[in-house]
């Protein structure tokens, strides 16, 4: 029997993960006016922008003068990205609200191009990493999995693999004094289906009953939505989506490809499975629509378009006369 839950929370990426891969970088002011539209529809938790080398992700040059012009709500946390520990200083000095985070890839090769490491280089670099989080007085750490599902490069991905190096790092965790708090695993390359998604998850599931597990899914090749219902159904309530689909990997191997589940559309799944998500559906179209405006192309969302409301019986009986 599916266990799906009453309620899943949404960390929306749109703003960093979605303009990452647009052809026009947009302004300042264009990105904190749709990053507000976002925190208007009730998504509490959005990613802002990444603090990465310019030259590698030319549309993330301005996170820090993003982060400086935002009108910060109450109840809402403005997230940033970083890959090296210069980023992260970045990302304290800009007020970014800071978690413990990790990263690996199961593919050496994704790896290799996308941070510059293998993964026993970032093994050997993670007790640098944690002392500053234990300066920040963090000791709960999230791990990001890329490539959880596939890579371009490298195939398919054993789930013994995955799990293996979650254990890894666990217990080098562990050994200094920080727990693993949550696993977050990415469809990077958008190789993963709804039942690689159920073997992966389940077999972490069975290795750690109790550990948080959120998904990143890319709709690169039309099974994003079917992915996360695979995670539904087995009890995953955190997940990232993507205002109208927004975004992409610059390093996947991949060009054109569609980017995370778009948020408006898994919004609406779930609110028709009677899932709460808390999140407003006019508001979400909205901001879809308006990002589609900024980015100058059609976004791959659907409900933004077509709409999320049926008929209503008065409305039926008009129609009928």
């Amino acid at each position: 029997m599916a266990d799906y839950p009453k309620h899943i929370h949404i960390m929306e990426v749109g703003p960093r993960d979605g303009l990452q891969m647009e052809a026009r970088c947009l302004s300042v002011a264009e990105k904190v006016a749709l990053i507000d539209m976002l925190a208007d529809a009730g998504l509490t938790e959005i990613e802002v922008g990444s603090f990465v080398h310019p030259a590698r992700v030319p549309q993330m040059a301005d996170t820090d003068a993003v982060f400086a012009a935002l009108s910060r709500r109450e109840g809402v946390d403005y997230r940033a990205l970083w890959l090296n520990l210069r980023g992260l200083e970045r990302a304290v000095a800009a007020g970014a609200d800071i978690t413990a985070k990790l990263s690996i890839a199961t593919s050496e090769t994704f790896s290799r191009r996308n941070v510059g490491r293998s993964f026993e280089e970032s093994l050997a670099a993670m007790p640098d990493w944690l002392e500053v989080y234990a300066a920040h007085g963090l000791r709960d750490v999230s791990l990001g999995v890329m490539t959880a599902f596939g890579c371009t490069y490298e195939g398919h991905v054993p789930e013994g693999r995955t799990v293996a190096m979650i254990a890894r790092v666990a217990e080098r965790l562990d050994a200094q004094g920080f727990r693993l708090a949550e696993v977050d695993l990415a469809d990077t390359t958008g190789w993963g289906n709804p039942l690689q998604v159920s073997r992966v998850v389940g077999a972490i599931r069975e290795r750690w009953p109790e550990l948080p597990i959120k998904l990143h899914l890319h709709d690169t090749r039309g099974c994003g939505i079917a992915n996360a219902i695979a995670g539904l159904a087995l009890g995953v309530d955190r997940f990232d989506g993507s205002i109208g689909g927004l975004g992409g990997c610059p390093f996947a191997g991949l060009k054109g490809a569609a980017g995370n589940i778009a948020t408006e559309d898994f919004a609406f799944v779930c609110a028709e499975m009677g899932i709460e998500t808390g999140l407003d559906p006019d508001a979400l179209a909205a901001a879809a629509r308006h990002a589609e405006t900024l980015v100058g192309r059609p976004l791959p969302g659907k409900v933004f378009r077509a709409g999320h409301r049926r008929p209503t019986a008065s409305t039926v009986t008009s129609a009928l006369g």
